[in-house]
């Protein structure tokens, strides 16, 4: 006897509608960021520009042409990525891969040429200079018996090392849980994801990193859990205007406005980051101290040159600044550490 499979997404009980197994783990099988740009993506084609589901190739066409101009050809095809899997898993025919769209987005890409945006990385010296303001901050705060203001402090400071050094997107430091990370001062920290962007297959991986002398990740993390006096959950958390620690992670969107929120009060010129800076950051500076491609590539957990060449910038250089900073251990020894896969 065969057993029944649900095939619809959603069922409708009592004009209600359910969600069934199939779409729970679709749901679970699919990045948060990628389920939100792809539900906004299509409501762009239906609402906003008014478009028919399901969609023809021809309108498709006629909304690239509409659109040309107006967005980026990374932005047109993330649009037809999304309007690609509403089709598929509504069970209609894919529109988008029809010839004379492929034509349109070709020609599109043609007319249209534009250098990709990309965020700035973060200079080692704007990022000294943040984290001495921090630290001034925190002294500040201690003698005054201010705790509201000396958690933020110390959060802060975890949260730009561990990004910088570890060069974690923004959604991966705001999933970041205490009891997947194991810190040992004046050695170094382990930090487990049980999934990111490039682990496809959800296997989870840990990343490690040393402790270094200045700047150190490991003990500015030890520090915050224990100002906090957290031992489970999210590492980083929100703190109200009274000093109170909230229970959920941060959401990955709010990191940008944190990040130039602390530069800033460091008179750092802020507008030139975004969350991305950090992840760039390293990888600059990694490139002027002699890292190889494989080497930071490995590290960082790139899985093709591609994506990790979009992240170089060789016309920017650190100079004296990069020479100076002093690992413990040394530079040579990160590249050593390399990301391992869970099973």
């Amino acid at each position: 006897m065969k057993t029944a499979v649900k095939l619809w997404l959603f069922s409708t009980v009592g004009g209600r509608q359910v969600m069934t197994e199939v779409d729970r783990y679709i749901q679970a099988g699919t990045r948060e960021n990628t389920r939100r740009s792809y539900q906004s993506a299509v409501e762009h084609f239906e609402v906003t520009w008014g478009g028919f589901l399901p969609a023809t190739s021809d309108s498709i066409v006629r909304y690239l042409v509409d659109h040309a101009d107006k967005l980026s050809i990374n932005t047109l095809k993330q649009r037809l990525a999304a309007l690609a899997q509403w089709h598929s898993s509504q069970g209609f025919p894919d529109p988008t891969k029809t010839p004379v769209v492929r034509q349109v987005l070709k020609g599109i890409r043609t007319l249209h040429p534009a250098q990709e945006k990309q965020a700035a990385p973060l200079q080692l010296n704007h990022l000294e200079q943040a984290i001495a303001w921090l630290d001034k901050e925190a002294a500040s705060a201690t003698a005054q018996a201010n705790l509201g203001r000396l958690l933020r402090c110390r959060r802060d400071a975890a949260l730009i090392l561990i990004g910088f050094w570890r060069g974690f997107r923004s959604d991966e430091l705001c999933r970041l849980q205490i009891e997947q990370i194991q810190a040992k001062a004046g050695s170094g920290m382990e930090l487990y994801l049980s999934h990111s962007k490039g682990d496809r297959q959800h296997l989870g991986t840990t990343y490690q990193t040393p402790a270094l002398k200045r700047l150190c990740p490991v003990q500015a993390y030890l520090d915050w859990i224990s100002v906090a006096g957290i031992a489970r959950g999210p590492v980083f958390r929100r703190i109200d205007r009274w000093g109170h620690l909230g229970e959920n992670g941060f959401h990955p969107n709010s990191i940008i406005a944190l990040l130039r929120q602390i530069l800033r009060g460091a008179g750092v010129p802020a507008e030139l980051y975004t969350s991305h800076s950090l992840r760039r950051g390293f990888a600059t500076w990694a490139t002027a101290n002699g890292w190889d491609i494989k080497s930071l590539m490995t590290y960082v957990g790139w899985k093709d040159i591609k994506s990790a060449m979009r992240y170089i910038d060789p016309a920017i250089s650190f100079g004296g600044l990069a020479a100076k900073q002093t690992l413990e251990p040394s530079a040579n020894t990160l590249t050593q550490l390399t990301p391992t896969q869970q099973s």
